[in-house]
């Protein structure tokens, strides 16, 4: 026994570099595997809680809740179809909720889905950042957008940004957990309100956001920068240096108007009002008749402020705790609180 042991030992000083990478090769290999273990735990209690849900018993009246999943498979590199059918399918399904999925094949077709799509039970959209705005956006443009913005709104994060994470479901460094809590909160039902901020042009169609917009030479820079991905580390400098030398000074000027904040209606509970006496009812058909009303319509009071700056960047309170009913423009380098409703021209 002593020899064999001296005999191992002596073995691997003397391959001391083969010694090396196999070791480093059964560490990784050992974390990985462990890695996978947890996450195939992390998958088992999400879909136990998720078939409590499903063994719940419903009236012989009740129908089956029905989702509609936005999904975008091209989003975090093209694995997102993959993460939802292994994290997120599995407990809807166990939950008994009737899905229905729907993926995307390039950007901007989740707003013309939005416009045909069926009224649901819930709405679940599974991406990023850009994905939950085509829907938002797609949804508010509709003609009986006050109806069907009645509809809950589920974010599944799959995306390479997923900015509204922290406002709506509890992070975590480990994606797996971040996804399977988020559809169970779907499922608990829980839900957050959010400002949306309106977008108008001079003769686009609105465009509705959550998080804010950028606008500038900054945001210029930042999409063509995958295009030096050869740089390696130094494609942001380099990009920054390329765009300086295109055009000096990068200042741009904008016209931004705004209208005050619109509030939010608070969440009261659906009232039937009583039905008013039949000769009241009679009398007043008559009044209507011959004195129709006259709508009182406010006139919009726009505030226009002409901007010369860098990066203009407008942000909602969506990401941060809400202490009021405001946005934040950031004019390089000053900045200021303005309004819900906001045009760029």
């Amino acid at each position: 026994m002593y020899f064999r042991t001296v005999f191992v030992f002596g073995t691997l000083r003397n391959h001391w570099k083969k010694s090396t990478v196999a070791a480093c090769a059964l560490s990784y290999g050992g974390h990985w595997l462990y890695g996978k273990h947890c996450d195939n735990l992390l998958r088992k209690e999400a879909c136990l809680v998720a078939r409590e849900y499903g063994r719940q018993q419903i009236s012989p009246q009740e129908q089956l809740r029905k989702a509609t999943v936005i999904l975008n498979p091209a989003a975090c590199s093209g694995k997102a179809n993959t993460l939802f059918e292994k994290n997120a399918a599995p407990i809807l399904h166990l939950a008994g909720v009737e899905v229905t999925l729907v993926k995307t094949d390039y950007e901007g077709q989740a707003k013309k889905l939005m416009e045909l799509m069926e009224q649901t039970d819930m709405l679940i959209v599974a991406g990023g950042d850009g994905t939950l705005q085509e829907v938002i956006t797609g949804l508010l443009r509709r003609a009986d957008q006050e109806s069907f913005s009645k509809t809950p709104i589920g974010f599944i994060p799959l995306g390479s940004h997923n900015s509204l994470s922290e406002s709506l479901h509890i992070l975590s460094d480990n994606q797996v957990k971040h996804i399977t809590s988020a559809t169970l909160s779907i499922l608990q039902g829980e839900t957050v309100p959010l400002d949306v901020l309106q977008i108008k042009g001079e003769k686009d169609q609105p465009v509705f956001a959550l998080i804010g917009l950028r606008w500038g030479a900054f945001r210029d820079v930042a999409a063509t920068i995958k295009k030096y991905w050869y740089l390696g580390p130094l494609k942001t400098k380099a990009a920054h240096w390329f765009s300086t030398l295109r055009e000096w000074p990068q200042v741009r000027e904008a016209s931004v108007s705004y209208l005050a904040p619109t509030l939010r209606p608070p969440d009261l509970p659906e009232q039937k009002p009583q039905r008013p006496h039949l000769m009241y009812r009679i009398a007043h058909r008559l009044k209507n008749y011959w004195y129709p009303p006259i709508p009182a319509e406010e006139p919009e009071r726009w505030t226009e402020r002409m901007l010369s700056t860098l990066e203009l960047s407008i942000h909602t309170q969506n990401k941060n705790p809400r202490t009021d009913d405001s946005l934040l423009v950031c004019v390089e380098p000053d900045s200021f609180s303005v309004g819900e409703f906001i045009t760029v021209g």
